[in-house]
């Protein structure tokens, strides 16, 4: 949730990824998914800003738990930068980073 504040100085706190778009003509308005709208103090900027501070909080705090789950010796999942068609990554220096190759399925 990311708090903002309405004309009245009353804050109240918002699902940032029910949020559809953003308006600033004047007034910086939050158009939600399902047709809601919230007229808050903040810039536009401002508003971004904070979506993306709370994104970044939520993938950080992922990383942190599945992290503190592995057992010992384990190695996380990740994201390879490209596979080739015979499933194999390009990179060759995955083992050292921590990276499990997830290719197609050899039929």
């Amino acid at each position: 949730m990311i708090v903002v504040t309405r004309l009245n100085n009353s804050q109240f706190a918002i699902n940032p990824d029910l949020i559809e778009r953003i308006h600033s003509n004047p007034d910086t308005t939050l158009v939600m998914v399902d047709g809601a709208k919230y007229i808050i103090t903040e810039s536009m900027d401002e508003a971004i800003e904070k979506i993306a501070t709370y994104r970044a909080r939520v993938i950080a705090l992922t990383h942190e738990i599945s992290e503190s789950r592995l057992t010992p010796g384990a190695r996380a999942l990740g994201l390879v930068s490209s596979i080739d068609h015979a499933g194999h990554n390009d990179d060759d220096n995955d083992e050292d980073e921590g990276v499990t190759s997830m290719g197609p399925r050899k039929i």
